[in-house]
């Protein structure tokens, strides 16, 4: 009798699971979170889910302490710490760490972009980007920095702001040596070397080092200008160009001569003034 009871509590749980496993290819989601009304097939998903809600991680990394909300998540964070990416493209050859990873990069190579926005209909290759995007629409931004309390709608976004506090630039360049706060301007500033320009106009083909760049120069074809100085009213194509009028009204003066402490109001009249100190005229065109 003993044996039997073993043997079907032992079954209970298989039975159950090969339940759920029917249910879910069936795409049955029985089982609902009462906080948000997502639906999932296993009772052990819903239970993760349920951590989202309630901050609980109550798996640490051995590591770096690092807290994670699931076993699984667990298993993926310490590949960063292995290195191990047993995932690989068969177009490019690249290897990842997570399935998902792949999947979104094989994307890059199909062009596929499955989940579009529903207030402009602007696609994306995942579902992560697409969620980033949707606060651009609702203005949440969830990652606030500790030291001034300025809010962000990206981590990466914080993480790169926390270093104006901090002063650190850990990324440096193999070729000059130069120091960078973050690894999207390290990448940005290699392009100067190796005269790269990934990002080319539609209109006119002309090619860019930066995305940013890109996107100011498309305006150059639309006429769009989304910038509006808030004392005189003018329009401008691009943040840094209003930035650069606003100081017109206000006087301010923040590049400073190193050599007979001048002050202007541009980075472009101080790389020119400096000209004449090292004994070379500036063009007449300037």
């Amino acid at each position: 009798m003993a044996s039997k009871l073993r043997g079907d509590a032992a079954q209970q749980p298989t039975s159950s699971r090969r339940n759920a496993h029917v249910r879910t290819r069936a795409g049955e989601k029985p089982l609902e979170c009462a906080v948000c009304q997502k639906k999932f097939g296993y009772p052990s998903l819903l239970k993760i889910h349920l951590r989202t809600h309630t901050g609980e991680k109550p798996f640490e990394c051995t590591n770096c302490q690092k807290k994670l909300g699931s076993s699984f998540a667990l298993r993926i964070h310490l590949r960063t710490h292995t290195g191990e990416k047993p995932f690989e493209c068969t177009v490019c050859l690249k290897k990842f760490n997570h399935e998902s990873h792949l999947r979104r990069h094989l994307r890059t190579h199909t062009g596929e972009k499955p989940y579009a926005c529903t207030v402009c209909l602007k696609k994306f290759n995942d579902a992560w980007s697409l969620r980033v995007h949707l606060r651009t629409h609702t203005g949440e931004k969830p990652f606030e920095c500790t030291v001034c309390q300025k809010k962000f709608s990206h981590a990466c976004s914080l993480r790169r702001h926390l270093q104006t506090h901090t002063g650190e630039k850990p990324f440096e360049c193999t070729v000059c040596l130069k120091k960078l706060k973050n690894e999207f301007l390290l990448r940005s500033h290699l392009r100067t070397h190796t005269g790269e320009k990934p990002f080319e106009c539609t209109v006119c083909q002309k090619k860019f080092r930066q995305s940013s760049t890109l996107r100011s120069h498309l305006q150059t074809h639309t006429g769009e200008k989304p910038f509006e100085c808030t004392v005189c009213l003018k329009k401008f194509n691009i943040a840094s160009n209003l930035r650069r009028h606003f100081r017109t009204h206000t006087v301010e003066k923040p590049f400073e001569c190193t050599v007979c402490l001048k002050e202007f109001n541009d980075a472009s009249n101080l790389r020119r003034h400096l000209r004449t100190h090292a004994g070379v005229n500036p063009p007449q065109s300037l």
